[in-house]
Order: C-alpha cells, then sequence, then structure tokens
C-alpha cells in the first residue's frame, strides 16, 4: 500500500520508544524512575474524578455542542477574569478534544499548502507536524540558551519570509520551562500583524510557573497574582486583537491529560468557521471529560491545583542543583512548566545513545533532545519531575551512580 508522502517527515515520538523499553523493565520486575513522559504522575484530583463520575451517573453521555458545554465555555472565561483579570467573551471560547485538537482545527482554520509556520527549536514536536497535515511546512528559529531559550521579536522579523503566515510561540515552552516576559509576546505579535499574519500563543502550562531563583520557598502565590509580564494571557486575550489565537488546556495545570479536554480563544468572527471544523473533525469534545473540566474549575480546589505547583517547584530546585553537582549544564534555570533540558556531561555520547544505556543500566527513564528539534538536540535530554520526590532522589543517585561506572561507556549497573 502507497502511504501518503507526509509521513516520510511524521516521526513518532522517541519518548513513546522509551516509554515501551521502560515497560519491558518493569515487567521483568525492576523499579523504573519515570521522568521521560510530560505528564503529572499522580491520579487527577479526587474531587475532579468523582464529578466525572456523578455526570455518568446522571447519564451526561451524549453529544454536546461541537464548540463545548456553554456551562464550561462560560467558566473558562470566568477563570480568566478571575485569575488574570482579563474580560473575556465566552463566546470567543471553544472547548476541544485536547489542546492537540485545539491545535489541528487551527492549522485546518489558518493554513495553506505552501504557508511556511514559525517555531522557535527546541519547541514541541506535534507543533512542526501539524503545518505537514495541510501541506504547510514550519521554518525553525534556533533559540539560544544565551538568550533563555526565548523567543524574541527580532528572531520572528528576521526569519519571515514571503510564504510565512504565522508565528506559534509556547509559554511556558515544552521542553526548555522558558517563559517568554511580556515585551517579547508583545513585539512577536506586533511582528506578525504589522505582516499580515497571526500569532498563536500555546499557553498549555499556563499556571505552571515559578520563581526564577533556586532558594526554597514556603509558598508560593496563587498563579493569577504574579507580575503581568510572566502571563502571557493577560496581552493575549486582552486586547482581543483579530490575528491573535491563544491554545490552553486542562491537562497540565489541572492534572487532566486522560480526559482529553483543552479549549482555544479565538477572534470572534472566526468562530463559525472553528465550529464547522470542529463538527467535521470530532463532533464533540468528550461530554463526561467536560463536566469534569467544570468541577476543576471551582474556585474550591485552587488550593489543590496550587499545592502541586509548589511541589514541582521543591522538585525543580532540587533536580536543578542536583544534575549541575553531576556536570550536566543547565544554562536556563526553567521558570515554567516541569521540565528541565539539559546539556549531557562530556564523553557521554548522544542524547538518544545516552537515554538508551540510562534506562538500560540504571532504569532512569528520560526523553532525548531529538525529540523537541535539531539545535543542540543530540546534546540534550529532557528531565521530568513530575515524579514523588522521593522518586527523584533516587533518580538523581542512580545518574550518579551510573556517570561513576563510565555512564554509556560502562557495564554492568543494572540493582534496582
Amino acid at each position: 500500500m502507497r502511504l501518503a508522502e507526509r509521513m516520510d517527515h511524521i516521526h513518532s515520538f522517541r519518548v513513546m520508544d522509551i516509554v515501551d523499553a521502560a515497560q519491558r523493565l518493569e515487567a521483568e520486575g525492576h523499579r523504573v524512575i519515570h521522568m521521560e513522559v510530560g505528564e503529572p504522575r499522580e491520579p487527577t484530583a479526587l474531587p475532579i474524578r468523582e464529578a466525572g463520575a456523578a455526570a455518568l451517573a446522571r447519564g451526561e453521555t451524549a453529544y454536546t455542542s461541537a464548540l463545548g458545554l456553554p456551562a464550561l465555555r462560560r467558566a473558562i472565561a470566568t477563570y480568566y477574569g478571575a485569575y488574570h483579570n482579563v474580560d473575556l467573551d465566552s463566546e470567543r471560547v471553544v472547548v476541544t478534544a485536547g489542546a492537540t485538537g485545539a491545535l489541528m482545527l487551527l492549522s485546518a482554520l489558518l493554513l495553506n499548502p505552501q504557508d511556511a509556520v514559525l517555531l522557535g527549536d527546541p519547541a514541541y514536536p506535534c507543533n512542526r507536524y501539524f503545518p505537514r497535515l495541510f501541506g504547510a511546512k514550519a521554518s525553525l528559529m534556533p533559540l539560544d540558551p544565551a538568550d533563555g531559550f526565548a523567543l524574541r521579536g527580532r528572531h520572528v522579523s528576521e526569519a519571515w519570509s514571503e510564504k510565512t503566515c504565522g508565528v506559534v510561540l509556547a509559554s511556558p515552552a515544552n521542553p526548555t520551562g522558558a517563559v517568554s516576559a511580556h515585551s517579547d509576546l508583545e513585539a512577536i505579535s506586533a511582528c506578525a500583524q504589522a505582516r499580515g499574519g497571526w500569532a498563536l500563543f500555546d499557553e498549555i502550562y499556563q499556571g505552571l510557573t515559578y520563581p526564577a531563583g533556586l532558594e526554597d520557598c514556603p509558598s508560593l502565590a496563587p498563579h493569577g497574582q504574579q507580575a503581568p509580564s510572566r502571563v502571557g494571557t493577560v496581552l493575549s486575550l486582552a486586547g482581543g486583537a483579530d490575528h491573535e489565537f491563544v491554545v490552553n488546556s486542562f491537562s497540565k495545570y489541572f492534572g487532566m491529560t486522560g480526559w482529553r479536554i483543552g479549549w482555544l480563544v479565538a477572534p470572534r468572527a472566526t468562530i463559525p468557521a472553528l465550529e464547522r471544523l470542529a463538527q467535521n473533525a470530532y463532533i464533540a469534545p468528550s461530554t463526561v471529560g467536560q463536566h469534569a473540566a467544570l468541577a476543576a474549575l471551582q474556585a474550591d480546589l485552587f488550593p489543590l491545583h496550587e499545592a502541586r505547583r509548589l511541589a514541582y517547584f521543591r522538585s525543580r530546585n532540587r533536580l536543578v542543583n542536583g544534575l549541575r553537582a553531576l556536570g550536566f549544564t543547565v544554562p536556563v534555570v526553567p521558570e515554567g512548566a516541569f521540565y528541565v533540558y539539559a546539556k549531557l556531561p562530556p564523553g557521554q555520547g548522544t542524547s538518544e545513545t545516552f537515554c538508551r544505556s540510562l534506562l538500560a543500566k540504571a532504569a532512569v527513564a528520560v526523553t532525548p533532545g531529538t525529540d523537541f528539534g535539531f539545535e543542540g538536540a543530540a546534546e540534550h535530554v529532557r528531565f521530568s519531575y513530575t515524579a514523588p520526590f522521593e522518586d527523584l532522589e533516587e533518580a538523581l543517585r542512580r545518574l550518579a551512580a551510573f556517570l561513576g561506572e563510565g555512564g554509556v561507556n560502562g557495564s554492568g549497573l543494572l540493582g534496582a
């Protein structure tokens, strides 16, 4: 059978190869420390699960509107007002089948064959594959650790070509944890608007932001109370610009990865077209997932969400310090998401070789940088720090032993 040509350019996640190998080790009786997958390791909070179960018990199993439950669209708009001081019309909110569903809808809405989309490198891999599905292509802009792995207005201005139609910016970013300053977001948006293009802000890690320093602190202010310069949504939504789109999700901050509920905020004029696309792409988002998401936005659950963020903050500090002590280079302390993107110590081969060897010899699963692009990818690995704190400590002990035994060039070691 002849497959479509695009399949030659769409690759599987290398992290899933690591997951498969880790599961085989676990089946053999080894205890694997999981730092590879980008999701909270603990289950969705109990009140959210109970809300989903209650929806099922009530028989809430029919399709909803393709745009989502009106009550959920209103709750999302209220969330922006309460936590980000943004007056958002709920009619601009589209509930989607995960953030992936939102990104696919926007790709179908905005891209024509031969168009080019500007993306940072490194970045979430799917963002460079979505354009390919619609005959367009991703144009990658290398991100410099010296620049904080941040996308700047000058990058977009220099890379924009006659085929460029828009730019995608993630903040906080996967895999680097970089958080864009208000001035950078403003410059990138203005650059796209001046050239007749659009700007898409991927904010699925919104809420998971931390102080820049590595000192411990007993508590964190709710994310909506941080300075506006650290919250991209204040720019992206407050003006209601007709060239800006925002994608978000219940997966990360709200801990609902498997429920597959995301949302996007779009200019009012594009909502009818997005509704048509959603109807044809997946009919409607998960009904039970939407009812659970309604519970996630209740004010009395935010202490649970914030407790998880505080745990991640503590883990981030420990992991950055621990990796640096082991010879990894962490040029930028991540200010968001739940990843550390680290350069390998000298003599440890490529990132893919390192990740395979670390798993096989020390039963620690991490992700090679080659999942996220090309710029320095073979020298970097991504550590997710959503595992329990004691697992993180154990991972650092195993890393130290692995490197002490020669790392990728050593032998034996596996006793986990």
